[in-house]
């Protein structure tokens, strides 16, 4: 289990962060949030699902390949809304996950130093 250490971290930390209502909450929003834009783009631009989630996730995680963009003006109206929106709601998803997992590490430093004997 030691030589997977940080990794167990990382996967405990998950799990534990799943754990916590309010992190189900953003993550549940945020998922809506990529799922409506996919569908969106899918009726109103045309895209097969796979682009119209690809660029739902690329957008909403700021990255912006720029590789497909929207044509309609109801296309392009949109996606500044979703911008707006959906990268508060990342963000928030993120720090959350984010704060979970460094409790948690917090937390299991602390219980390793407390094996240690007092000097």
């Amino acid at each position: 289990m030691a030589r997977f250490g940080p990794l167990a971290l990382i996967v405990g930390g998950v799990a534990a962060a799943l754990g916590n209502p309010r992190v189900r909450l953003l993550l549940a929003l945020t998922g809506s949030a990529i799922l409506i834009a996919t569908v969106f783009y899918r009726w109103i631009e045309g895209w097969g699902w796979l682009d119209a989630l690809f660029f739902s996730v690329v957008t909403i995680s700021t990255v912006g390949y720029g590789e497909i963009v929207p044509e309609t003006a109801a296309g392009k109206i949109f996606t500044m809304v979703y911008i707006f929106c959906g990268i508060g709601l990342f963000v928030a998803a993120a720090g959350a996950m984010a704060d979970e997992l460094i409790r948690r590490a917090h937390d299991q430093a602390g219980k390793e130093g407390d094996d240690e004997p007092d000097t």
